[in-house]
Parts: structure tokens; sequence; C-alpha cells
């Protein structure tokens, strides 16, 4: 290697360390509310494990030649993540409500008690597999987020509890879906779309505020991400081996949420049938190895499922389709009930509308929370609140209408029947409707459960962004201003409940019908300018 290049290579390893031990100083200072320094060692200890972790992922891609600022916008994002995690820990006592999570600096109340149970469980000398035991399945219903936690907090900790510790790993797994995310674009549609997809996962508001929690959504969406990266690599190269990416996901996402586990690997096999060519599918299945392998996994994955659900639900008994009936009645009922709670006009229009509208209601409610006008109206919470709120639905707001363009895209152009973004879109929304059914209009876990595939809806909202310019179409413009007309009318409505404003149209779905109907009479009017344009020409 010459001199210089050598030089160059020691001075940016002694920068990254620079930066590390400041970073942990600055960690250390902030988790003990700037008295001391104490713990600045764990920190370091897992600041080192977290910048393995970026250089592992790169070097994960890099059969990909991603380009130098991929790599920048990663560390960028890491280090955003953490930022943001640090600024909750600290303005949320201050600037929040008297609740026990804010105080203690969680912006989330499911990462506060499960935190403060990985603490008490690495504190007190127990194996760490009694996580996954029955006593802890009221902080963590899985087990394995909170195993993860104490075992950081149990070889890694001091002795005192410092939450920003597993903040640290968060921000750093969680900004590893930019690289999966870009791999992915870039391999579909080509570097525009993967910039763009790369910037937005960076960004976007969502995967920022898990990515900057104790939360396992976190590692959760960046192991979607390497899945369907995977099986994408295999489908491509043809070659077994890569689907070796995908087995490693799904058994990583296993002790984590064996429901979602389960989900991603039924996503996989829809998504399959628009990646795989049918020669590779049929070399495939052939094989008996790899459909036993297929089958032990599946079997795996509804039995770790089995035993989740059994434990919640003893009383159903060991009946796995009795497991099952009670798992889709408890979400129908949890779902529902949040969603009345939510809003007293939400229970004014179920007295309203028949009882077979009340699901259809309950979805679409769910589809568009966070509900941008809703953030905005609202100003009877603290600021901080009020701030979050805004940021959140602002991005749905953003990403929202891209994901109704690409299906209408993608089943619009003169391509292959198993146009890979037709794959893409079903699953998108196969997830956004699920999450709406799990959870209908709850403001966290709806977002929070959609959050984990969010890599695949930036990817397509980036594909779906850019296809325009390679063939220009009307209808992203009439999308984008159609659900804008509706927003616009929604804001007085939501104005009204809060403030002293005066308006006249008090019904939700009389205020709808203008939205739709002010949208309908957009898309006619853009129509007849397109047509007189093709007629002049």
């Amino acid at each position: 290697m010459p001199a210089s290049k050598t030089k160059l290579t020691w001075i940016s390893i002694s920068l990254a360390a620079a930066g590390l031990i400041a970073i942990s100083v600055l960690l250390a200072f902030s988790s003990t509310r700037f008295e001391s320094l104490q713990g600045w060692a764990s920190f370091l200890g897992v600041s080192l494990l977290a910048a393995m972790l970026l250089l592992g992922g790169w070097w994960s891609v890099r059969g990909e030649a991603p380009p130098a600022w991929v790599f920048y916008l990663l560390v960028g994002a890491a280090l955003l993540r953490l930022g943001v995690g640090l600024f909750w820990y600290l303005a949320l006592p201050a600037r929040g409500y008297d609740s026990p999570p804010e105080q203690a600096g969680y912006v989330m109340a499911d990462a506060h008690e499960r935190d403060q149970a990985a603490w008490e469980l690495a504190a007190s000398g127990k194996p760490l597999l009694s996580a996954f035991q029955g006593a802890y399945h009221r902080a963590d219903q899985y087990g394995g987020f909170l195993y993860l936690s104490a075992a950081v907090y149990r070889y890694m900790g001091g002795q005192v509890h410092q939450p920003l510790l597993i903040v640290v790993l968060t921000a750093a797994f969680s900004s590893l879906v930019v690289l999966f995310t870009w791999g992915l674009a870039h391999r579909l549609w080509g570097e525009r779309p993967a910039h763009l997809a790369a910037w937005g996962i960076a960004l976007y508001p969502e995967a920022l505020l898990l990515g900057s929690s104790q939360m396992r959504e976190a590692f959760l969406m960046t192991l979607v991400m390497v899945a369907f990266w995977g099986a994408l690599r295999a489908a491509h190269s043809r070659a077994l081996q890569e689907l070796g990416w995908v087995l490693a996901a799904l058994l990583l996402c296993l002790p984590l949420s064996p429901p979602v586990t389960g989900l991603l690997l039924a996503l996989l096999l829809i998504q399959a049938l628009f990646m795989f060519d049918r020669r590779f599918l049929r070399k495939f299945i052939s094989q008996p190895r790899n459909l036993l392998l297929l089958v032990l996994l599946a079997i795996l994955i509804l039995a770790a499922t089995w035993l989740t659900l059994r434990q919640l639900a003893p009383e159903v008994g060991t009946n796995p389709l009795a497991l099952l009936q009670w798992w889709f009645k408890k979400t129908a009922d949890w779902q529902a009930h949040l969603s009345k709670r939510a809003s007293g006009w939400i229970q004014k229009i179920f007295r309203s509308t028949p009882d077979w509208m009340d699901m259809p209601l309950l979805l679409g409610y769910g589809v568009v929370q966070p509900f941008l006008p809703a953030a905005l109206g609202d100003i009877s919470g603290a600021f901080l609140w009020r701030s979050i709120a805004i940021w959140r639905a602002l991005g749905w707001t953003l990403l929202l209408p891209l994901l109704l363009y690409a299906p209408l895209r993608a089943w619009r152009e003169n391509a292959d029947r198993w146009h890979p973004a037709r794959g893409l879109s079903l699953v998108v929304w196969l997830v956004i409707l699920l999450a709406s059914f799990r959870s209908g209009g709850d403001m966290w876990d709806n977002p929070r459960y959609r959050v984990i595939f969010v890599g695949l809806q930036v990817a397509l909202a980036a594909w779906a962004w850019s296809a325009p310019r390679r063939a220009p179409d009307p209808w992203l413009r009439r999308v984008l201003v159609g659900l804008g007309l509706v927003l616009v009318w929604f804001m007085p409505w939501y104005l009204r409940r809060y403030t002293p404003l005066q308006w006249p149209v008090v019904d939700l779905f009389k205020t709808l019908g203008l939205g739709l109907a002010s949208a309908i009479l957009y898309w006619l009017w853009d129509w007849v300018g397109e047509w007189a344009k093709r007629g002049q020409a």
C-alpha cells in the first residue's frame, strides 16, 4: 500500500476513535443529567459495538458497489437517531407531561416498561433466558428484545441504569435500513429511485422516532429489508445461497416477534411470485431440501407464535385454531375499543351508521393516521407533543399519496404482469391494512406496526415519484392535488373543534364528500386540459 494511503487510513482511524470517545463522554455526561462522567466506559464499549454494526452492514452490501455518499448517509442517519434519542431523554422530563415514562426520558411507554424490566433482570443475577418466561410477559410478550437489553446491561453496563445505552444500539441498527433500502431500490429501478429512497428512509419521521427509542421495531425494520434485499439478490443471481440472507433475517426476527416473522415469511412468498422467474421457482421447488427447509421454518415460526399466544391466553387451551380465533377476536375488539375511545365524534358516527360499515370505517380511519389536519388543529396539548404529532403526520401525509399512486402506475405500465412494483404494492398495502385492522385509529400502535415495513414503503414511494420522469403520467399530479384538496376541507372542520372558528359544515361525511367532490372536479378539469392539449398537437 502506498505511504500516502497508509497515512490517510491511520488518520481516518484516529478521527473515528476520537469521535467515539467524544460521543461516549457526551452520552455519559448527559445520562447523569450533567453531574458526572459515570459510565463513560460502558458507552464507549456500546459505541464500538455500534460502529462494528455499521461497518458490518457496509461490508455486506459491498457487492452492490454503493457510492461513498451512501456510507456518509448511513453514519449521518445513525448520529441523527442517536441525537434525537438524546433529545427525548433530556427534553421530555422538562417539556413533556408528568407521566413516569416521560419523566424518565422515554418517548414510548412500552419502551419504559420493557427497559426497566431489562435492568431489573440484568441486576437480579437470574439467567437471562428468564426474559422468555411468564414473569416478564407484561413487559415484553415475546422476550427477545428484553433478553438483548438485559444482556447489554449485564455485560456492558455499569452500576447505574443508563437507558441511553440501548438507544446507541437501536440508533445504529435501525440506520442500517438505509443501506438495504438503497440496495433494493438500486437493483430494481436504478440510481435515482435508490437515491431518493435512501434519503427518504434516513429522514422519515416514524423511522426516526422508533430508531431513537428502546423499541424492537428499530431492529425489525432493518431485518425486513435484509430479507427482501436478499431475496432480490437471489432472484437476480439465480444463486440459492443468496437466500441465506433471508434465512438469517427470519431467524433474527423470530425471538423479537414470532407473528411479525410469520407475516414476513408470507409476504416474501407473495413477493417471490413477482421477483423470481418461473424456471428459478421450479428449480427451487424441485429440490427436496429446499422444501424441507421452508416447511421446517414455517413450523418453527408457527410453534413460536403458538407458544407465545398460549402464554398470553392460557384459558383458551392448546388448540391452535382456538388460539387463532381468540387472537382475531381480541384484535377486532381491541382496535374497535381504541377507535371508539379516541374521540366522541367516532362514537357518534358508529351510532348513525349500519353495523356492517363499522369495520370499513375503522380500516379507513386507521389508514390515514396520523392525520395532518388533526395534528395541526389540536392546540390543546403540550408544545413538544404537538410538534411531535405534526412531524409524524407530515411524514405520513407526504408518503401516503405516493403509495396510493404506486399500484395505479404499476398496473398501468406496459410491462410484464409480474412487475416487481406490483408485488411491492400488494405487500405494502397488505401491511397497511393489517396494521389498521390490528390497532385502528390508535395514534401510536398503528403507525408502529406499519413502520416495521417502512423500507418497502419508502422504496415504492421513491419509484412512484421517479417513474413519471421517465414516462410522464398526469395521474401522479391528480393524486397529489386530489388528496391535498381533501385535507384542505378537513382543516376548518378540525379547527372548529379546538378553536372559536365558526364553520357551517359539521358533519364528517359531508366534509369528506366535499373533499372528494373537489378532487373529482379537479380531475375532470385536468383531464379536459390534457385532452385539449392533445387536440391542439
